[in-house]
């Protein structure tokens, strides 16, 4: 092993040794549950600690038996792309007595399990909160009433516990995601994008319902996602006359020739009164006032189910080794903690912190104080509702921002796209243009890229234009992989002719589930398979860590025939188990020599007489198909904060006196982009000492630390960097000038 940088904290100085970890899910299931059991108990026999599988929640730790049962590395196979918890989850009202919690107490004492790792909502983590502060002196009445010995008090004297959220429903404080909510948006976009082709077929108006009793969420972001007329969410109640307001909305769509309306309900949808609006209020309504064919569909359970998202392993992965180590690191004076998401990085929060902020957005609802609700709820939530109430309706005429004598409110700004058609590209360009709109400016597309832009492809682009946009792949406008180097002169041209005084660029640095299900039905199988990405080992690598492959082999991380060898006999060693079979992806251009061809008959020969390989290049469907809902998110909410920066920019370098922009180039071309836990604006020119202009990469992939981590959960021997972990935080209440400068 190479020398560690000193300034670095790696977690080879943590060990589990005579440490007994136990994993429980309880509640609702969510998909991804299976994926931060497999993390937690993979990481934890990795730093060899045991682990004990906790049947059937809070429920299982009471009866105790046969419930409660030591685990092995092989246990967990074959379980991250199942739904829902092969655990098991029930709800437990025994656990709510002290009774309850005295025979759990009991139970984990006989197998000397003095940290628990809860997967759950808020009910299941205050549960274990509690169950926590309460166990000195549960065991002190065990071993009064002669059931445990002193000693075992004196042994066991502090009981660790880390959270998860497991929540479809989005509905905790203190996280941006918590697992299983991506997964069921999948479900519900799915859902609304096979309605929209009959709705538009009959010119129908869809009510869908989705789950969010007492939280928002789902509709909402689906909402975003879809285009949707018209959203009822708990925490933003609609205005006194919503009905009216929703009907001449609908009635508006349809006369500029909309042939469908989708109104997206969340169960738990109320009004200003604390009144329920219901889906079948809302259709009642469009029925009687419009006399539009309306259908009410509501998705119930269907969001619950199916396999996880890639972005729902990843994450529960990651929370999984996270709170391994949380709990390693923990001491009897460290609170109860959860893992959360924030940005792209995993925290750790105080439980009750979170939990206490997320009773407290119910309180601000029952006591109809709707703002305050909405930005408990956090940064995220906040930028969605505001997002969607900029793009879903249009400001008339009269009320868009005009100019006056002392500057110019209204631009002419050209979108348009480059590069690689990229799922989520339309989202973009759609949001790029309703919110433009609405701040006064006068919008063009440019069509196919900046070739199209030096041949004069310009035209105006309206509100309506861009109108079902959102669900669509590829690219409408047309991109091309064409640089403007040789169209510059052109583009000066065009960009004069037509007055265009800011630019927006959408575009680049100019599968494996399935194939691992069809293995594992498979005995003694490899797959070996190429992803796309140029010279990022992005895909390679994060699918490798949802599809939990063997290897993935990136350009970033060199490799040479011994570790290819290594991971052969690894591959070896691995099918004489229970586990018989195995993935490996490779970056397509990972290595001019080690070509996807050369690593494929490499395993074919060293296997032979012990597995077989088939390989498989995804090629271009990896671009193909329909955006999903993180796509359409992200790209409608960066789109957004992207053109507010632009117009805010315009308005600060226009000179009234010459009717010109006067911009300096050092920042008035940025790129904007997530680092870490916000989004920034950064200068071009600040990029150059940053990025590989010969490979078109960063110099630096924040992505590179998790491919440890996708070792480990594959039981390879290596160091990980956790300088990032360790440092509990507080739940941040955040202002409205945070709401507008961080995360999404």
């Amino acid at each position: 092993m190479a020398d560690q940088p000193a300034d670095k904290k790696f977690f080879e100085n943590l060990s589990g040794a005579g440490k007994a970890i136990g994993v429980l899910t309880s509640g609702g299931d969510a998909q991804g549950m299976n994926a931060a059991v497999r993390a937690v108990v993979r990481m934890g026999i990795y730093v060899e600690a045991k682990v004990y599988f906790i049947y059937e929640g809070y429920q299982g730790m009471v009866d105790g038996g046969d419930n409660i049962v030591e685990v092995s590395w092989e246990s967990v196979s074959s379980i991250l792309q199942v739904g829902g918890t092969v655990i098991g989850s029930a709800r437990c009202k025994e656990f709510r007595t002290r009774e309850g919690r005295l025979k759990a107490a009991f139970n984990l004492i006989q197998r000397g399990i003095t940290n628990l790792c809860v997967i759950g909502g808020d009910g299941s983590l205050t549960g274990a909160n509690l169950f926590r502060e309460e166990w000195s002196g549960l065991l002190e009445e065990l071993a009064q009433s002669g059931k445990i010995e002193e000693e075992a008090v004196k042994k066991y004297v502090y009981l660790n516990i880390v959270g998860m959220v497991g929540s479809i429903d989005n509905d905790f404080c203190g996280t941006d995601m918590t697992i299983g909510t991506d997964s069921a948006l999948h479900r519900i976009i799915e859902v609304v994008d096979a309605i929209m082709t009959t709705a538009q077929s009959h010119q129908r108006t869809f009510v869908l319902e989705v789950m969010g009793r007492h939280c928002g969420y789902l509709a909402l972001v689906s909402a975003l996602a879809c285009g949707a007329d018209w959203v009822f969410i708990p925490e933003y109640p609609p205005e006194e006359g919503w009905e009216e307001q929703m009907c001449v909305k609908l009635s508006e769509n349809r006369a500029r020739k909309k042939r469908l309306n989708i109104i997206i309900v969340a169960e738990g949808a109320i009004d200003s009164h604390n009144k329920p609006i219901t889906s079948e209020k809302v259709k009642d309504l469009v029925v009687q006032q419009l006399g539009f064919d309306t259908r009410v569909t509501i998705l119930g359970h269907v969001q619950r189910g199916g396999t996880p998202s890639a972005f729902d392993r990843i994450l529960a992965s990651r929370m999984g080794v996270e709170a391994v180590l949380a709990l390693l690191e923990a001491t009897p004076d460290t609170p109860a903690c959860v893992v959360s998401l924030s940005g792209n990085q995993a925290v750790r929060l105080p439980l009750m912190e979170c939990v206490q902020m997320t009773q407290e957005v119910q309180k601000a609802m029952d006591e109809r104080k709707f703002c305050e609700a909405v930005k408990l709820r956090g940064r995220s939530f906040e930028n969605n509702l505001n997002t969607y109430k900029l793009l879903s309706h249009r400001r008339p005429d009269a009320e868009l921002p005009k100019d006056d004598l002392s500057c110019s409110t209204n631009f002419n700004v050209a979108v348009l796209n480059v590069g690689a058609p990229a799922a989520g590209m339309n989202a973009a360009v759609r949001s790029a243009v309703r919110v433009g709109i609405t701040e006064g400016h006068n919008m063009f597309a440019v069509i196919d890229g900046f070739e199209g832009f030096a041949r004069g492809q310009i035209k105006e682009i309206s509100w309506g234009d861009v109108g079902g946009w959102t669900g669509q792949g590829g690219s409408l406008l047309g991109t091309k992989r064409t640089l403007p180097a040789k169209y510059l002169e052109k583009i000066a041209d065009q960009m004069r002719t037509n007055n265009i005084n800011a630019l927006m660029v959408i575009g680049g640095f100019e599968t494996c589930d399935r194939i691992k299900q069809s293995a594992s039905g498979t005995k003694r199988r490899v797959f070996i398979i190429e992803t796309m990405g140029g010279y990022c080992g992005y895909l390679a690598n994060m699918g490798g860590l949802a599809a939990g492959a063997d290897a993935a082999y990136v350009f970033e991380e060199k490799f040479d025939i011994r570790e290819l060898q290594a991971n052969v006999e690894h591959l070896t060693e691995k099918m004489k188990t229970s586990i018989q079979r195995g993935l490996v992806l490779r970056n397509e251009n990972s290595n001019e020599n080690y070509t996807t061809d050369f690593i494929y008959q490499l395993y074919s020969e060293e296997g032979k007489g012990v597995f077989d390989c088939r390989k498989n290049v995804l090629g271009h469907m990896q671009q193909g198909g329909a955006p999903s809902p993180f796509d359409r998110n992200f790209g409608t909410k960066i789109s957004a904060k992207a053109v507010q920066w632009i117009s805010k920019k315009l308005k600060e370098t226009y000179r009234k006196e010459e009717g010109k922009v006067f911009a300096n180039t050092q920042d008035s071309v940025c790129l904007l982009g997530m680092r870490r836990r916000n989004l920034l604006f950064q200068p071009v020119v600040d990029l150059k000492d940053q990025a590989d202009f010969v490979h078109r990469i960063p110099k630096e992939q924040w992505w590179l630390k998790l491919r440890p981590l996708m070792k480990i959960l594959a039981k390879y021997k290596t160091s990980y960097d956790v300088s990032d972990s360790g440092q509990l935080e507080h739940v941040a209440r955040h202002s409205p000038k945070e709401a507008e400068t961080g995360a999404i």
